[in-house]
């Protein structure tokens, strides 16, 4: 029979060596020597080959979610405004991933203005033309489908950026 100073002991010893071991499925955490902004580079460098990883804009303009898939609105001042299709690593997909987009722009007036998109002569975005954007934009609503569903999201108007 173990007296309680053996029981403390034992009990002592296996609390400190599941603290200070390895734990498995878990990455170490960034110790007070790491500088935060060493971890976020660290961090940086495998997000691309992480699903949903990365959603920095390829393109300049705001990347959304949809299911397993991303998308990127390009909206631009001069009316051409694009719309990319990545998948859940950011690997470009083809624009004809999806069918009938079309971006309706609120305006100030409450009266709204719908452009249909056109799958551009590289394949690689949509494109959405109309006039040139003066003034404010209350929101767009983009909406596309895929996999025969129709999905839409309302969103602020962001001029691209590059």
């Amino acid at each position: 029979m173990w007296s309680t100073q053996r029981w403390c002991l034992f009990a002592a010893i296996t609390l400190l060596t599941a603290a200070c071991g390895p734990q498995e499925g878990n990455s170490a955490p960034a110790t007070a020597q790491t500088p935060p902004t060493a971890a976020a580079a660290a961090s940086d460098t495998s997000a691309g080959a992480m699903p949903h990883g990365d959603h920095n804009p390829h393109h300049g303009g705001v990347v959304y979610m949809y299911d397993d898939m991303h998308y990127e609105v390009v909206f631009a001042a001069d009316g051409h405004h694009r719309l990319y299709f990545s998948d859940a690593t950011r690997e470009d997909l083809p624009a004809s991933v999806a069918a009938s987009v079309s971006l309706t722009f609120d305006k100030p007036t409450g009266a709204s203005e719908t452009l249909k998109g056109e799958i551009d002569e590289s394949g690689e975005s949509w494109l959405l033309t109309g006039p040139p954007i003066t003034g404010t934009v209350p929101g767009v609503r983009v909406t596309f489908d895929v996999k025969g569903h129709e999905y839409w999201i309302d969103v602020p108007f962001i001029a691209a950026t590059q």
